[in-house]
């Protein structure tokens, strides 16, 4: 295999890696309930446990997915679409179409992989994805009651939408992640929606269509075997 591989301290392949996170890091930033309102306290807390129930008990998902990156400042809105698969113990890939890219993850290792570039970027992400990551939960891993204070919660007044809204904090002060707001189906308890808010006020929203429940994807499914020609950059 032909390829280059780039210590961390290189400066070229760091500013290429942080103008990206900006865009997706709140995505896996895209994993404690404090004393809050009874005017929705009680119900927030038993439907927070509701959605840590149902994806403790689901082994993977798949879904197609739209996502917007809202800059505060700039007001500049960024989108993409694709395919996102979760498995239980960290596993996860986002298959994008637009922009051409993919996030893979086998519970240990990450790779974002950017063809059209003929780059990829390695991490090892294990603790990251199991512990600091608002959407860790979504992959089994994680507890939204213990990471979170939940500091807003209501549900859709139509019928027609059946949703609850949640507005989570991090118990722990996090500059890419200030807070996370859940759109959960009411039926289901199913995350349909999440936003993703950092600390300058920039959101990335995540839709997710036609979510699909325990179809057993193989391990394997979540490796990335690096092509031949591919510059190969190791980020810590």
């Amino acid at each position: 295999m032909n390829s280059f591989i780039v210590k961390a301290s290189q400066k070229q392949g760091e500013h290429k890696m942080r103008k990206k996170i900006l865009q997706i890091f709140p995505v896996f930033m895209l994993f404690s309930l404090v004393l809050i309102p009874a005017a929705f306290g009680a119900a927030g807390q038993v439907v927070l446990a509701e959605i840590q129930k149902r994806y403790e008990t689901t082994n993977d998902f798949e879904a197609s997915f739209v996502q917007e990156y809202i800059g505060k400042v700039m007001k500049s809105l960024q989108r993409g679409e694709g395919k996102v698969y979760f498995k239980k113990k960290g596993m996860m890939l986002w298959d994008y179409r637009v922009p051409n890219q993919k996030f893979i993850s086998n519970g240990h290792t990450l790779w974002y992989y950017q063809p059209e570039e003929k780059q990829v970027f390695v991490s090892d992400i294990s603790k990251v994805i199991k512990e600091k990551t608002p959407l860790a939960f979504l992959a089994g891993e994680g507890e939204l009651t213990k990471e979170f204070n939940l500091i807003n919660f209501s549900e859709s007044a139509s019928q027609r939408d059946e949703t609850f809204v949640l507005e989570l904090a991090p118990k722990e002060p996090q500059p890419a992640l200030s807070k996370l707001t859940l759109t959960v189906n009411k039926k289901t308890f199913y995350v349909i929606q999440a936003d993703v808010f950092d600390g300058l006020g920039n959101v990335t929203r995540t839709r997710f269509i036609d979510l699909k429940t325990n179809m057993n994807p193989p391990n394997s499914f979540f490796q990335f075997s690096i092509p031949p020609g591919v510059e190969v950059l190791k980020m810590q």
